[in-house]
């Protein structure tokens, strides 16, 4: 039954974040998204809107689904939209997935996911980043870690590994998305103030 409702949770937050509502007001974007979850229980071939993308995608993280909520929050405007923090979040995640991903496509040795199944070390280093990123401020990034914590704590997922609470594939293909982004603008950027200090000389 938990699943079925991540799966329509999970429908409706990623195709509201999908869809451009920034020339809606906020009733507006709250119906929009109100409209989703509704529309996430249209059957298609037997299964549910929902159920069906959950097929494609299988269930999410935890913190997939609060870095989501946090995504639509602010678009709704509950936060500040200037509101910083994301950056540790991608850094983190994308580490997370360069761990864990390469190895289960069976290009390194080691096999990372098993040690999720008894996960009191990896409990104990999760504890410890934590704390650490609860004193650079990243607010965002200690939700999300504590969040999934808890829930595997209290078993809210099927699956009984750490690793299926702390990340998934849409997640840690995004944030190393992002940050390669964030790479080429900084490098563009240097290459230009580059440039025109050359000039100026």
């Amino acid at each position: 039954m938990i699943s079925l409702w991540q799966a329509h949770i999970s429908f409706t937050l990623i195709i509201f974040l999908l869809l451009p509502s920034s020339g809606l007001k906020r009733a507006a974007r709250i119906a929009l998204l109100l409209a989703l979850l509704a529309a996430s229980f249209i059957p298609l071939d037997g299964l549910s809107l929902a159920a069906y993308l959950r097929s494609h995608i299988d269930d999410l993280a935890v913190t997939t689904l609060v870095f989501m909520l946090w995504g639509c929050l602010r678009r709704l405007g509950f936060l500040a939209p200037a509101q910083q923090g994301t950056t540790w979040v991608l850094i983190v995640f994308a580490a997370m997935a360069l761990v864990l991903y390469p190895a289960t496509l069976g290009l390194s040795y080691l096999d990372p996911y098993r040690f999720g199944f008894s996960p009191r070390p990896m409990l104990i280093v999760v504890a410890l980043l934590t704390a650490g990123l609860f004193y650079l401020r990243s607010y965002l990034t200690v939700v999300m870690l504590a969040s999934a914590t808890l829930a595997f704590i209290a078993g809210v997922k099927p699956s009984h590994n750490y690793w299926d609470y702390l990340i998934d594939p849409l997640l840690g293909l995004y944030c190393c998305a992002a940050l390669l982004m964030f790479a080429l603008r900084w490098a563009q950027g240097w290459l230009n103030t580059l440039r025109g200090s050359e000039k100026g000389a």
